[in-house]
């Protein structure tokens, strides 16, 4: 009997030790304070009745742990809030003065009411949580520092979106934002985030109710990347919007907030879109939220995976028939946060009060609330919204990017505060295969030189500089003709080599960035002006020199032959050239020529892509542009202007003499105005290179041409085609100049008195035909008195002749004749000299006369036969004959000859 007893208590105590605990030990009570709204928010709906089947649940697991969880328990209180701050403070203070007094604060859904409350939670020694709460002000610890939340704030969703732009090369957003306290918090913070990260925010629109001006500022400035954040009630207005601006497709990309649980598309009766239009401005359009649920199958704390828990949610507020809320999953999360570090806190004051020294320890307030702090900070654990710990009071979580492909969304990529990456879940999808531009991209274009137009004109550039060295050679090989020796042989060397420079500018004008690294185009940039100004100025200059020294010549009448070389046009070149040189040198040393860029007008790209086209070209400048081109533009214009006066002066003028007197009139007459032209058109073309190089070039090319034909082409005629004075008569309007010569001879006496009489008028009278003349009487003259003077010679030595020949035979009668012709050779000789003067007229016919003649006849006639007749010869052979020694010469008139001798 006593066996039995004692198997009876041994049964009996195991079945006891099988007991839980719980039901056993008494849980000691925590108090919690829980102020949330309790009346429901149309916008939001009733936060606080959709998340209490989790707290409850989150309760019910918390009373199945073992100790030390199992030993206490939390009790909410909950107070109405009522989104008012007077309300939700005039609540706070009845409760911790009227008991019982909570450990810590839990809720928060209102962001004024929040922040007030958290600002005065450290006078208090009390530590507020929030899991619905996600305003970034309230992350600022130096103003809330006992204020802690298991939701991540929205700053942690801009830190991700930063995180994903970079991933996919976008640097230039813009942003769309409810003015509300809430999205524009949300707005500054994502600006700040993007500044560090060096992302340009483009344009930033805020609106109230109508956002279809803000959409259209947005694509007015090529925003091609669009981060809002407005709520959505306000959505369906947005991207009806954005249909009708044809904001979406391929060339955008929109951001969002999530709205996965809503079916806002449908909502579109305020505006003048269908569903389906919506639906098609959205789709592509990329959600970025938090992740209110883990999407890992592992077990948490409370033993049991996110989509266990998930489960049993959805059954304990189907009961109620409440409605699901993203916030469930944190206030799950909160509970168990609240509840290990109050078991922590707990346990240690426990631990002191059982081992303290003292009789009678007990823990204040504030140690409490400081023990409540670092236990907030040691918290790790992972709970059904993932791994929950806390980093200066942020809950380090998980972003969920999403996107709406084909009416729905599906989940893309992951983002880890932890790791900060992102983590693939599925393919992301563009139009064509390419992610969107953030902006329309602008590609430089360089502006060249056609390779054909340059490599033209640098053919005909070669030919004319191997024409004018052909015409160089030509010249020195006959230097000692008299066409190419009258006509100052070095100015025409002059004239050659500035064409050549000039032509060799040319081939340095094509040149640019896509051909010579830059160093190189600077160099091509001093070649290219250098040649050209040099050039010029020994062309034009030698030009000027020759026309000038013509003018001065028929303007000053010289009675006497020059016998000294005139280097006046020879320094007046040098000159010229010097002052060239000197602006050259200042220019490089003082302001050097650089490589310089000229963007145009954006232009489409002509195949319909999606970029635009940034034409530029390359230019040689300098700092003061404007005043070298003035200098030089200035100075090259007198030069031509004062060659082309010079040209129109002495354009009546044909002086055989000078024999490209013509050919140095009409090249002027040609040249300047090409040239005015050509730098009038080149300026208006600036904006087209390849017209701009073919008016330049073609002006290079038709002053030089120009200038060598008409200058050097008479004088190869005249020395191809000999010196027949009847071809250059007909060639060079000689016949013409001669016929002039003869019907003035008459006048000049008469015209001359007036010169004299009226120096200073007499520009005005005197005609160009008249200084023609002059300047060949002037030359006549000259030998007219050497004649005379070697007639009286002839004179004295005929006087001793005939004494000596008193008594010669009238055989030699016979050179009458001869003697007849030589006299009224020498007669005609005098006679053609229509400017002589009236002593030099009778002492010319006083010896001619017919006594003089019969006297030396009949005394002197064997003598003439022999002695005379050479001495006849050299005066017949004066420059007054032709080059030819046949008597038919004799009796012509005059000749080229006389003329080319008289100067």
């Amino acid at each position: 009997m006593e066996y039995f007893w004692n198997l009876l208590n041994v049964l009996i105590f195991w079945e006891l030790t099988r007991v839980p605990l719980c039901y056993c030990l008494v849980r000691h009570k925590l108090p919690v304070l829980w102020i949330m709204p309790v009346s429901g928010d149309p916008a939001r709906g009733n936060i606080t009745a959709q998340v209490l089947p989790a707290v409850d649940l989150a309760l019910h697991h918390l009373s199945e742990q073992p100790s030390p969880l199992g030993n206490y328990e939390l009790q909410f209180h909950l107070t109405d809030s009522e989104c008012d701050n007077g309300k939700a403070l005039k609540a706070f203070f009845d409760t911790m003065f009227n008991g019982p007094k909570p450990i810590m604060i839990f809720g928060g859904v209102c962001s004024s009411v929040t922040s007030i409350l958290a600002q005065s939670l450290e006078g208090w020694n009390l530590v507020q949580l929030s899991f619905a709460i996600t305003a970034p002000s309230l992350a600022n610890k130096r103003r809330f520092p006992n204020f802690f939340r298991t939701v991540p704030s929205d700053s942690a969703v801009n830190v991700a979106l930063v995180r994903f732009l970079r991933q996919y090369g976008w640097s230039r957003v813009g942003t769309l934002t409810q003015r509300e306290q809430t999205f524009i918090e949300v707005q500054r913070d994502l600006s700040r985030h993007l500044e560090q990260a060096n992302i340009q925010l483009a344009e930033a629109e805020s609106f109230s109710e109508v956002p279809c001006d803000c959409v259209k500022k947005l694509k007015d400035n090529d925003v091609r990347i669009v981060i809002a954040h407005f709520d959505a009630s306000l959505a369906a207005k947005v991207f009806c919007c954005v249909y009708n601006l044809s904001m979406y497709g391929q060339k955008y990309q929109w951001i969002l907030p999530d709205w996965s649980q809503a079916t806002w598309w449908t909502n579109s009766d305020s505006t003048n879109c269908t569903a389906e239009n919506i639906l098609t401005a959205i789709e592509g359009s990329i959600s970025a939220d938090i992740e209110t649920l883990s999407s890992r199958h592992i077990r948490g704390i409370s033993g049991r995976t996110p989509q266990e828990y998930e489960k049993e949610y959805d059954e304990r507020r189907q009961l109620k028939g409440l409605g699901a809320n993203k916030f469930h999953g944190f206030a799950y999360d909160g509970t168990w946060v609240i509840a290990k570090v109050l078991t922590r806190v707990m346990e240690t004051v426990r631990y002191r009060e059982k081992y303290s020294i003292h009789r009678n320890f007990t823990v204040t307030d504030q140690e409490v609330g400081q023990m409540i702090l670092e236990a907030m900070e040691k918290i790790n654990f992972f709970g059904v919204t993932g791994h929950v710990m806390f980093q200066k009071g942020e809950r380090a979580a998980n972003v969920k990017f999403a996107q709406y492909q084909d009416g729905k969304a599906v989940d893309i990529e992951k983002y880890s505060a932890i790791t900060d990456e992102l983590e693939f879940i599925s393919p992301i999808r563009f139009q064509r295969d390419k992610p969107t531009k953030d902006r329309t991209h602008v590609y430089p274009q360089r502006k060249r030189i056609s390779i054909l137009l340059y490599g033209i004109v640098a053919f005909l550039s070669f030919l004319g500089i191997f024409t004018a060295c052909s015409l160089l050679v030509f010249s020195v090989k006959h230097h000692n003709h008299w066409a190419i020796s009258m006509s100052r042989p070095f100015m025409n060397s002059l004239i050659i080599l500035g064409s050549v420079l000039s032509y060799s500018s040319i081939f340095f004008m094509g040149l640019d960035g896509s051909y010579v690294s830059d160093r190189v185009f600077e160099v091509s940039c001093s070649a290219q002006i250098s040649c050209l100004s040099i050039g010029c100025t020994a062309a034009f200059g030698a030009m000027f020199a020759k026309t000038w020294k013509m003018r001065s010549f028929c303007k000053n009448h010289s009675m006497e032959k020059k016998t000294t070389k005139d280097y006046g046009p020879v320094l007046l070149v040098m000159l010229l050239l010097l002052i060239d040189l000197s602006l050259l040198i200042c220019l490089q040393i003082l302001d050097p020529l650089r490589r310089t860029v000229k963007e145009y007008h954006i232009e489409a790209d002509p195949h319909g892509q999606d970029f635009f086209i940034q034409p530029f070209s390359e230019r040689c400048e300098n700092t003061y542009m404007g005043f070298w081109m003035t200098a030089f533009y200035v100075y090259k214009g007198i030069l031509l202007l004062s060659t082309c006066f010079l040209a129109w002066t002495t354009r009546h003028m044909n002086i055989p003499a000078v024999n490209d007197s013509r050919g140095i009139r009409f090249s002027v007459f040609v040249s300047v105005p090409v040239i005015v032209i050509g730098t009038c058109a080149s300026m208006l073309w600036q904006d087209q290179p390849n017209v701009q190089f073919c008016i330049v070039t073609l002006v290079i090319i038709t002053c030089c041409c120009s200038t060598l034909c008409m200058v050097f082409l008479p004088k190869i005629i005249i020395i191809r085609m000999g010196p027949d004075p009847a071809f250059l008569s007909r060639r060079f309007h000689l016949t013409q100049w001669n016929s002039e010569l003869e019907k003035e001879s008459g006048q000049d006496n008469d015209e001359r008195n007036i010169m004299e009489q009226d120096d200073t008028g007499a520009s005005d009278f005197e005609t160009d035909m008249t200084q023609n003349i002059s300047l060949s009487l002037d030359n006549l003259l000259s030998e007219n008195l050497h004649l005379k003077q070697h007639i009286n010679e002839l004179d004295s030595e005929l006087e001793d002749l005939t004494r000596q020949l008193n008594e010669l035979s009238p055989s030699v009668m016979e050179n009458v004749i001869i003697r007849s012709f030589v006299h009224k050779t020498v007669k005609e000789k005098c006679l053609t000299l229509p400017g002589s003067s009236k002593c030099s007229r009778n002492l010319l016919e006083d010896i001619n006369s017919p006594e003089h003649i019969h006297r030396r006849l009949s005394l002197q006639l064997p003598i003439l036969h022999h002695a005379y007749l050479p001495t006849i010869g050299g005066v017949d052979s004066s420059p007054l004959n032709s080059p030819s020694d046949s008597p038919q010469h004799t009796l012509m008139p005059r000749t080229y000859g006389v003329l080319v001798t008289g100067l």
